[in-house]
């Protein structure tokens, strides 16, 4: 997967949305969960959206990890049948885990969000050290208040 106007990336990952927001059209769930951006995505692919990664990458399991990022066709192309009994499945296997409730520190949220991007920007075959360079120069706004 390249760059390419045809990708939507659905996150409630703030680093993603800061890395590659200029690059990709990005739904960010601001205040979603994991369970919001799977729901997300399995509306959109009902809806005719192409699934370009799978719901459940990477070996976070869903229950230990706050964050997660998928990618879909920014448009409806036709319905697959296949790729909504994958959408369906991960959302039964996330709700399969017992949810808790994680006191995670800053720093461990920062690591949650790192591991998101760098699985999501692999499978875009995005240059994640770009994305991070652009976010550690980034100057602040500083007439936000």
């Amino acid at each position: 997967m390249r760059r390419g106007t045809d990708y939507r990336i659905l996150t409630n990952n703030p680093l993603v949305v800061r890395c590659m927001e200029e690059w990709y059209s990005i739904d960010y769930l601001e205040a979603g969960s994991y369970r919001d951006v799977l729901v997300r995505a399995r509306d959109l692919v009902y809806a005719g959206h192409t699934l370009f990664t799978h719901p459940l990458a990477g070996s976070v399991k869903p229950n230990e990890t706050p964050y997660r990022s998928i990618v879909v066709s920014r448009e409806p192309h036709a319905f697959s049948a296949e790729q909504a009994e994958i959408v369906s499945n991960s959302l039964t296997a996330f709700d399969k885990f017992s949810e808790k409730d994680w006191q995670w520190s800053e720093k461990v949220l920062a690591d949650f969000q790192l591991i998101d991007y760098t699985l999501l920007a692999g499978a875009m075959e995005f240059d994640a050290a770009a994305g991070l360079d652009k976010e550690r120069n980034r100057i602040p706004d500083t007439n936000k208040k």
